[in-house]
């Protein structure tokens, strides 16, 4: 398994459409390994996209089993081909994103989704997802459409939000070299 290099704003690459995946076959399987690692590696990360290692295909990863309201939601999910079928409610919520390591913004997105994708396999399953972990799959789903969550901050004057600390233990580094001087 590999740490793949996350493409970062201003890449143009991160406006590129994603195709299809029509292979369920051992190559797709060890980049969904390689694209798991990364997240992993991220901070904070619920989710990533193939788009933003470079990989123009529709595939997500999804945890939000991890979260601080871990309210109720499907675990980890590895999605190929996602579509979202119906979408409910609006909500207004704050997103970051690893290619967008310096902002968070206020995003309006639909509160509740139903999704339809295939699994490593090929297999077709509808998930119903609400709140927090359906934002999480909206913001991913738009990464295979060529969009930041910056092209639906609600205003960029009012909405957009520069990012203090994004490191995983940047704040224990800090009060160390703190703590040295």
């Amino acid at each position: 398994m590999a740490i793949l290099e996350i493409l970062k704003i201003p890449d143009a690459r991160l406006k590129q459409i994603s195709e299809p995946v029509a292979q369920f076959d051992d190559a797709l399987h060890a980049f969904i390994a390689d694209l798991e690692e990364t997240r992993q590696m991220g901070p904070a990360a619920v989710g990533i996209a193939a788009p933003q290692v470079g990989y123009f295909q529709r595939i997500v990863i999804l945890d939000c089993s991890q979260t601080r309201k871990p309210v109720p939601n499907h675990g980890h999910l590895i999605l190929i081909n996602p579509e979202i079928t119906h979408w409910d409610g609006f909500e207004l919520g704050r997103e970051g994103c690893l290619s967008v390591p310096d902002y968070t913004g206020n995003v309006i997105r639909a509160a509740r989704i139903t999704l339809v994708a295939q699994d490593p396999q090929g297999d077709r399953h509808e998930y119903e997802m609400k709140d927090f972990e359906a934002r999480a799959l909206q913001h991913e789903v738009d990464h295979l459409d060529g969009l930041l969550f910056l092209d639906r901050v609600v205003s960029r004057r009012t909405d957009l939000f520069q990012r203090k600390v994004y490191q995983k233990g940047a704040n224990k580094k800090r009060k160390a070299a703190n703590k040295a001087h």
